[in-house]
């Protein structure tokens, strides 16, 4: 038994991965979220805390990270370079290693052809800091995964594969429960995929944008 900590808990994703840690495993888990009573179903669960933090306020989120194993963030934004520089000082004042970091498609200049031009404009605003954490998580002292996943749906489907940091990314496409399951996958086995950016996408999406666009 271990205890995942997950800053962002709120986060469609992350709700996934709540529900199957909660269900497949005997992990406690540790809701790092703004305004806790969104996920009030918890309250009452003796394997949560639910903490009602800034993830831009380093102490607190230092305070809340110190029964932790393992930590894994859903955080977003235009400002996620402030964030992840956040999360890696608390990390570094508590003594945590182990971080599993939603990242997106692109923050490596991974996606090729039409589809990867399109990419470039569609989230033109939130690249810059998906880029910038990319670069922080690669010079940090902490044990990284990165986990790129294509464009979100809300598919009830686990159907994906894996490309590395030097494969080109063509998908278009890839569920939450996907990724979720990758992350959980990574979270019961955390000597999986050190310091390794993964690529995740549904297979045969290959196209020159998501198919609903």
């Amino acid at each position: 038994m271990k205890t995942v900590m997950i800053i962002g808990a709120h986060g469609a994703t992350a709700r996934i991965l709540t529900t199957r840690l909660l269900i497949e495993t005997d992990d406690k888990l540790i809701l790092f979220l703004r305004d806790a009573q969104r996920l009030a179903e918890y309250d009452d669960n003796g394997r949560v805390t639910l903490v009602d933090g800034d993830v831009l306020k380093t102490e607190q989120l230092a305070k809340a990270m110190e029964p932790a194993d393992i930590i894994y963030s859903n955080v977003g934004g235009t400002d996620l370079a402030k964030q992840t520089e956040s999360i890696l000082a608390a990390m570094n004042q508590t003594g945590k290693k182990r971080l599993i970091f939603i990242s997106a498609l692109g923050a490596h200049h991974e996606v090729a052809g039409k589809f990867g031009e399109w990419n470039e404009q569609a989230i033109a605003a939130f690249l810059p800091g998906f880029r910038e954490s990319a670069k922080l998580l690669e010079n940090s002292s902490v044990v990284d995964t990165e986990i790129r996943p294509s464009w979100l749906t809300n598919k009830d489907e686990i159907n994906y594969e894996e490309t590395s940091v030097n494969q080109p990314m063509t998908g278009t496409e890839v569920s939450r429960a996907s990724v979720a399951n990758f992350a959980l996958k990574v979270i019961n086995d955390p000597e999986q995929y050190q310091n390794e950016s993964i690529g995740l996408n549904k297979p045969n999406t290959d196209g020159d944008k998501p198919s609903w666009i």
